[in-house]
C-alpha cells in the first residue's frame, strides 16, 4: 500500500494528527514505524475504552509497522493527573505489577504477538536515577506545565498541585525517547502529554514523534468517558452474555461511535448501515462483532441467541450465571454488590431506587430491604442482566 493510501486508512476515526505532513514523510521512508501507546496498570482489567487505542495500533500492524505496548508500571505509581481535580492516590509496586500481568494476557485479544513489543517503562525510568531526573526536569518549565488546562484550573482555584504530578508528563515523554518512537497514540485528553513527548525528543536530538489523538469512548451512562471508576465500562474479559447485554444497553446515537472506533467498518460503510438497517439489528450486529473479537464466533452466536430469546420473550434465561452467597439474609444493596452487577454502593443505590432490581419477578426499590437467600433466587438487574443466586460456600 502506498504511503498516501496508508495515511488515508490511518486517519479513519482520529481526531487530530500532529503533524500529518510528518506522518506522510515518515511513511515514505519505507521502514516500519515504531508506534507507541502507554497503559498505566491502575486497575486489573482493560475495557473497550482501551480497545479504541488497541484498534488503531492493530491498523498500524496490518500496514507492516511495529507497535510498542508500554506498560507504565513506573508511572502508575505516580498516577496520571490528566483531568483530575486532585492528585491520584499512589499505588504500591505490588498492586501495579499484579495489574500489569493481566494486561499482558489481555492485549493479544486485539494485537498480533509477532508485531507487538510489550515493554515496562520501569526498565529505563528506574535507571534514570536522581541525576537523570533532575536533568530531564531542567528541559521543561513550570510556566509551560501550567498551560495545561487541569493544572491551570487547580492553580486558579487554589487547589494543591504536587511536584510529582509535574513529573508524570515528563516521564511519559521520556518513554518516547527511550523507544525512539515515530508515533504516539492517545485519547484527546492526552494531547498535552503527547506534545511534551515531541518537545523532549527534540531536546535529546531525536526526530519528534507524530501525535495521533483518538476520541474518548463514552461509557454506558452516555455522558462520561468509559472508566472503571465511573462504573460505566465494558471489560474486554467480561463473559460473552454480559458483554453482549451491556452493548445492547448503549443508546442508538452512541452506537455509531462504537461502530467507528471498535470495528473495521469505514465511515462510508457505517453510513450505509445507518440507512439500510433497523437500529436494533445494527446494534445486535455490533454486539456480535465485539463479542466475537474478544471471545469467539461460537460464543458471539450463543450470546446473540440468548439475548434474542430473552429480549423477545421477556423470559428469565435458564442458563443465567449462577452465584453462591454464604449468607442466609442480605440487603438488596449487598445482593447486587455481591453478585457483581454493580461496581459501587452509590451505583447500586441508583439502580435499586430507579426500579432496576427484581428478585423472583418482584421489583425492589429499597436498597436496605432484607432478602432471604432460600432456594434459588432469580435476580434481574436492569433490562438485560440476569443472575441465579443460591446459598453456598
Amino acid at each position: 500500500m502506498s504511503p498516501e493510501d496508508q495515511l488515508k486508512v490511518l486517519k479513519e476515526g482520529t481526531v487530530e494528527i500532529i503533524e500529518e505532513e510528518d506522518l506522510l514523510r515518515k511513511l515514505k521512508k519505507g521502514k516500519p514505524l515504531k508506534v507507541k501507546a502507554g497503559f498505566d496498570p491502575t486497575a486489573p482489567d482493560l475495557h473497550l475504552g482501551h480497545a479504541v487505542l488497541l484498534q488503531k495500533m492493530k491498523q498500524f500492524q496490518d500496514l507492516g509497522h511495529e507497535v510498542y505496548f508500554v506498560i507504565g508500571d513506573f508511572t502508575a505509581m505516580i498516577g496520571d493527573p490528566t483531568g483530575r481535580s486532585e492528585a491520584r492516590p499512589p499505588l504500591t509496586k505490588e498492586e501495579v505489577l499484579r495489574n500489569a500481568e493481566t494486561y499482558k494476557e489481555q492485549v493479544f485479544k486485539v494485537l498480533a504477538p509477532e508485531r507487538t513489543r510489550i515493554v515496562f517503562n520501569s526498565s529505563w525510568l528506574e535507571e534514570l536515577g536522581t541525576e537523570g531526573l533532575i536533568r530531564l526536569s531542567a528541559k521543561y518549565t513550570v510556566a509551560r506545565m501550567l498551560e495545561r488546562e487541569d493544572f491551570s484550573k487547580r492553580f486558579r482555584e487554589g487547589r494543591p498541585i504536587h511536584i510529582h504530578e509535574f513529573l508524570y508528563p515528563l516521564l511519559q515523554a521520556y518513554d518516547s525517547v527511550a523507544i525512539e518512537a515515530d508515533v504516539e497514540l492517545g485519547g484527546t485528553d492526552q494531547k498535552f502529554n503527547l506534545l511534551i513527548g515531541r518537545d523532549i525528543q527534540r531536546e535529546f536530538g531525536q526526530e519528534p514523534q507524530v501525535c495521533i489523538t483518538l476520541p474518548l469512548l463514552v461509557g454506558l451512562d452516555g455522558v462520561r468517558k468509559m472508566s472503571k471508576s465511573y462504573g460505566n465500562y465494558i471489560g474486554i474479559t467480561e463473559d460473552p452474555k454480559t458483554m453482549f447485554g451491556k452493548i445492547m444497553s448503549v443508546s442508538d446515537d452512541l452506537m455509531w461511535d462504537y461502530f467507528l472506533l471498535l470495528t473495521d467498518y469505514t465511515k462510508e460503510e457505517i453510513e450505509n448501515i445507518k440507512r439500510e438497517w433497523h437500529p436494533m439489528e445494527a446494534k445486535k450486529h455490533l454486539a456480535y462483532l465485539i463479542v466475537k473479537r474478544f471471545h469467539s464466533e461460537k460464543e458471539a452466536e450463543s450470546a446473540r441467541e440468548w439475548f434474542e430469546r430473552t429480549y423477545s420473550k421477556r423470559e428469565f434465561p435458564e442458563d443465567a450465571p449462577l452465584v453462591f452467597l454464604d449468607r442466609e439474609e442480605v440487603t438488596a444493596l449487598d445482593l447486587i454488590l455481591s453478585i457483581g452487577a454493580v461496581s459501587s454502593k452509590n451505583e447500586g443505590r441508583r439502580v435499586i431506587q430507579g426500579g432496576g432490581l427484581r428478585v423472583n419477578s418482584e421489583k425492589i426499590t429499597d436498597p436496605y430491604a432484607k432478602i432471604n437467600v432460600e432456594g434459588e433466587l432469580k435476580v434481574q438487574v436492569g433490562k438485560k442482566r440476569f443472575y441465579r443466586v443460591r446459598r453456598g460456600g
